[in-house]
């Protein structure tokens, strides 16, 4: 809707991605429409439609809305599409079936007004009418999401997956958001907070929607894109705590069994465990190297901001670096190895006592592995920082 005002830019532009909500869609563009034309605001409602065969397209141009046709399929790329060809200072998006109040928009707009870059719903706060939302999603699938993200991000976000939200254009901009699916409300919230924008939530209510048709939403599949979205975009969570875990847990049962066998209540402990704690160890370093690869590959893509952290980190840590820590585990590894049959030597390559000789050959094993998994990633991360520095210049 663009008869509000002449110019060819407004305050707010309200985007509603749309597939076959005839039943919904003109309350929807009407509610929007009073609520902001009341309170004085210069606006425009574009109707995203990703497809529709029911008319919502003519419904949408009947209420004065404007129709962006976007040809690529799912949730993500109706927004996008929706949102790259508003107008407003603002974008204020939400789903057309009647769920999300359309008549009580000014909290959102007044908290951009003051100043936040991006302004999300909290339904739980301002009320879910009885059979809006599915027990599924109220009671488990939301709140563990919701919860995952604010572990995971710190962000401030409660209702992570409201679909009433606005934010402004600048904002959108930096997120650079990627996803095509239902997964774009995730993204969404997690580069937002990446980014360090302002966030702010405000109340409001979930009512049944208006449609006599099932819902496009897919609980456990889109439940599970989600989680497996937030999953990859945190090597923290996935990779680097997991890999540390290992990694000092290996060392700590390995060190405490390399002098001799121990006892643990009625069971001894010996070599046998040894060689899982050094397993422990190399698996644990690889999930280590993985978070690396990961972030840096994140960060050259431009799928998440640059690292203070592994900034610092690639000013000590470069590749001659790597190659003379893995070469020194490499040669001790080989030391080791070397130790080990010179001894079996001794006895004329006869019958080794395994307690014994594997003690040595255990720690020389995991030393050779460790130098050549260092060499190998330095080189590794040497290709991904190349890349970074040539995006960056």
């Amino acid at each position: 809707m663009t008869g509000q005002q002449t110019s060819d830019s407004y305050e707010v532009s309200v985007v509603m991605p749309c597939l076959n909500e005839a039943e919904t869609l003109a309350v929807c563009i009407q509610k929007a429409s009073v609520c902001l034309a009341d309170n004085g605001v210069s606006y425009e409602i574009i109707i995203a439609d990703n497809g529709s065969s029911d008319g919502s397209q003519s419904i949408a141009e009947a209420e004065g809305a404007r129709v962006v046709t976007v040809e690529a399929k799912g949730y993500g790329s109706a927004l996008m599409g929706g949102i790259a060809a508003a107008r407003g200072r603002f974008v204020i998006m939400a789903d057309a079936d009647d769920s999300y109040d359309f008549s009580a928009l000014m909290p959102f707009i007044e908290k951009l007004r003051d100043g936040c870059d991006f302004v999300i719903g909290n339904r739980f706060k301002g009320g879910i009418a009885p059979g809006a939302m599915p027990p599924l999603h109220r009671y488990l699938g939301n709140p563990v999401l919701s919860g995952l993200g604010r572990l995971f991000f710190g962000s401030p976000a409660r209702d992570f997956h409201c679909g009433l939200r606005c934010f402004s254009r600048d904002a959108f901009d930096r997120m650079n958001l990627q996803t095509t699916g239902m997964e774009f409300a995730s993204e969404m919230v997690v580069k937002a907070t990446l980014l360090g924008l302002r966030i702010a939530e405000v109340p409001t209510t979930l009512s049944l929607d208006g449609r006599s048709r099932p819902p496009h939403l897919r609980s456990w599949r889109d439940g599970w894109r989600h989680l497996r979205f937030m999953l990859l975009f945190s090597p923290r969570w996935l990779f680097l705590y997991p890999g540390l875990f290992l990694m000092f847990a290996g060392l700590g049962v390995g060190g405490w069994l390399l002098p001799e066998a121990r006892q643990l209540g009625h069971a001894t402990l010996n070599v046998h465990t040894l060689v899982y704690a050094a397993l422990s160890v190399l698996l644990g370093f690889q999930a280590v190297l993985f978070a690396l690869f990961t972030r840096t590959f994140a960060i050259t893509q431009g799928l998440m901001p640059p690292s203070r952290l592994l900034n610092r980190l690639y000013r000590f840590v470069t590749l001659e670096t790597g190659l003379v820590v893995g070469g020194l585990l490499v040669l001790s590894g080989f030391g080791g190895s070397l130790a080990a049959t010179l001894g079996w030597q001794k006895i004329d390559f006869g019958e080794l006592e395994p307690s014994v000789v594997l003690r040595q050959v255990i720690p020389s094993i995991v030393a050779l592995v460790l130098g050549f998994q260092v060499v190998l990633g330095s080189f590794f991360l040497s290709v991904l920082g190349l890349k970074r520095k040539g995006g960056e210049g």
